[in-house]
Parts: structure tokens; C-alpha cells; sequence
């Protein structure tokens, strides 16, 4: 399994963004696709977006954050990202990033490897 660690949390007002970052160990972070997904106080987690593996050509995103946020890949650095822009206070909630192999998908049952998570607050 490949590990995993958020950064890039904080709070932002409406309006604002954010990048986060989930940086990997190992040398096959290549191989593995990648997601992100967030959990809010009293609710399920819930899927934000995807990557592919190896070139990251396939994304895709929750309804909710379509438009607004970006999930990309950088193989050199073992890290994924996400850029999170126009934010609303309905995304506040913990981000957590999630390997798994093969392809990539929207279900969090899925991925085996999850990092702990980064707090995003956004104020009105």
C-alpha cells in the first residue's frame, strides 16, 4: 500500500481558493489512480473527484464541485492535487486523499490506501 499525507488546509472566505496536496511514498505512485473525497460534520464521506492512473488523462468530478475544482497529478513529485476555487461554505468539511489501483472510480470503498485528512473551512 502507498501512503499518504494531505496539506494545504485552512480557511478561506467565499469566494476564495485553495490548493491541496496529497503527497505519496513509494515509487509506484504511477500505478495508482487517485481521488479525493471530503466528510462534513453528521454526514457520510462522500466523493470529490478522480484521477487515472500513470498520465491523469481521465478526470472526473461530483456535480457539485464540477466547475470549480480541479484534480491533477504530478508523477515527479508523487503528489496529486487539488485546486479549489469560487468556494462555498457548503465545502467546508475534512479532505481526504485516496489511492487504490487499477481504475479509477467514485465509490470510496474502493481505494485501500487513505491519507488523515485536511480541515477546509469557508466562511460566508
Amino acid at each position: 500500500q502507498v501512503q499518504l499525507v494531505e496539506s494545504g488546509g485552512g480557511l478561506v472566505q467565499a469566494g476564495g481558493s485553495l490548493r491541496l496536496s496529497c503527497a505519496a511514498s513509494g515509487r509506484t505512485f504511477s500505478s495508482y489512480a487517485m481521488g479525493w473525497f471530503r466528510q462534513a460534520p453528521g454526514l457520510e464521506r462522500e466523493f470529490v473527484a478522480a484521477i487515472s492512473w500513470f498520465s491523469g488523462t481521465t478526470t472526473f468530478y461530483a456535480d457539485s464541485v464540477k466547475g470549480r475544482f480541479t484534480i491533477s497529478r504530478d508523477n515527479a513529485k508523487n503528489t496529486v492535487y487539488l485546486q479549489m476555487n469560487s468556494l462555498k461554505p457548503e465545502d467546508t468539511a475534512v479532505y481526504y486523499c485516496a489511492a487504490k489501483s487499477g481504475v479509477a472510480t467514485r465509490n470510496l470503498g474502493d481505494y485501500g490506501s487513505w491519507g488523515q485528512g485536511t480541515q477546509v473551512t469557508v466562511s460566508s
